[in-house]
């Protein structure tokens, strides 16, 4: 598959480093740096490369926006023409000082992403977990039950799509329904913020669902 790599900072160089070492093609595109995309591009292996947004969206099968959310339409800018793409987004609707959602309730930062690219399938995945958990997760892959990872959107093609990369990365796709739940997982990812940046364990920090049969008292 290939990837372009709207935002190449911590989540999206991350994210964009575990695509191309799980085989998929890979562009680093949107840093301050070019230094910095060439180097996460050789960091990443033979299939990665360094890039413009432009460039990133060309022949790209998925696209993943990882900007913060003041830069979501100067990134869409650079890039272009994005109709027919599968769109996954993990940029939370934040302030500008990252202390609170600024789209929340009543609509979700996917849902406003959706209406600034129509003719794309956006998917909301992979913002529901600090970037720091992100390479003990794939690199423990095959050695442990996986977390499960939250998405939604309302094209269930763009969605098997984005359940093989959450599983390239090395979660359980957890799909929660129509881009409209997005609502609840943003706010949902501020609680895992919390416990992250806020908490006694450390920013590595992922989760897991259990189903139980429902007993008798």
């Amino acid at each position: 598959m290939r990837i372009g790599i709207l935002g190449s900072g911590l989540m999206g160089g991350k994210l964009g480093t575990i695509f191309a070492r799980a085989g998929h093609e890979v562009v680093f595109s949107y840093s301050r740096s070019e230094k910095k995309l060439e180097q996460l591009a050789g960091e990443a292996g033979v299939s990665a490369r360094a890039g413009t947004p432009r460039e990133a969206v060309a022949d790209a099968d998925v696209l993943l926006l990882a900007v913060h959310w003041n830069r979501v339409d100067d990134v869409l800018r650079q890039a272009g023409d994005v109709s027919g793409k599968i769109i996954v987004t993990c940029s939370l609707p934040m302030s500008d000082d990252d202390t609170e959602l600024v789209v929340a309730h009543r609509s979700s930062g996917a849902e406003e992403l959706a209406k600034k690219v129509r003719g794309a399938s956006v998917v909301s995945a992979f913002g529901s977990v600090p970037s720091e958990v992100l390479f003990a997760v794939f690199n423990a892959r095959d050695s442990r039950e996986p977390p499960h990872l939250l998405y939604c959107g309302d094209d269930d093609e763009a969605k098997e799509t984005v359940a093989d990369l959450i599983r390239d990365a090395g979660f359980e796709p957890t799909d929660v329904g129509p881009l409209r739940s997005a609502r609840y997982i943003e706010p949902f990812t501020m609680l895992v913020a919390r416990l992250a940046y806020e908490g006694d364990g450390g920013p590595a920090v992922a989760y897991r669902f259990e189903w139980r049969e429902e007993e008798e008292a």
